[in-house]
């Protein structure tokens, strides 16, 4: 399971880290440490976090947005596979994106809930990066 440091949860949920912090001293989002004193954030914790965050549309430190080259780093709050379709769904901050794509490629790129991923917006089309 993927783990996030505050300011990598910072990042992906498009809010400062002290923000990040201020949410996991308040006891929004879990977290634990590790070997080395960091705080980190579980991927399936800060998914549904970042959720709940996009549903409500507060994010307390509201920046300015934009789809440099049409690229949401985001991370991935929902999985839902077919036989031969997959439906992905990826908060990038306040935005929330689902990608239609096929489940071969859901399994190629291992995706998971809680990993993070870029989803990549040309025209119509939603493409996913898996990002490390």
């Amino acid at each position: 399971m993927q783990s996030y440091t505050i300011g990598q949860a910072a990042r992906l949920l498009g809010v400062s880290p002290d923000t990040a912090r201020r949410w996991a001293d308040a006891g929004r989002v879990p977290t634990h440490r590790d070997e080395a004193g960091r705080r980190l954030i579980d991927g399936p914790d800060l998914a549904e976090f970042s959720s709940e965050l996009g549903k409500s549309g507060s994010t307390d430190d509201t920046p300015s947005h934009t789809s440099v080259r049409n690229a949401f780093p985001g991370i991935v709050t929902a999985i839902k596979l077919g036989d031969v379709a997959a439906q992905v769904e990826i908060q990038a901050g306040p935005h929330r994106l689902v990608s239609l794509l096929t489940r071969e490629a859901v399994e190629e790129l291992g995706l998971e809930v809680g990993m993070e991923a870029t989803a990549r917006v040309k025209s119509t089309n939603v493409h996913i990066d898996r990002t490390a």
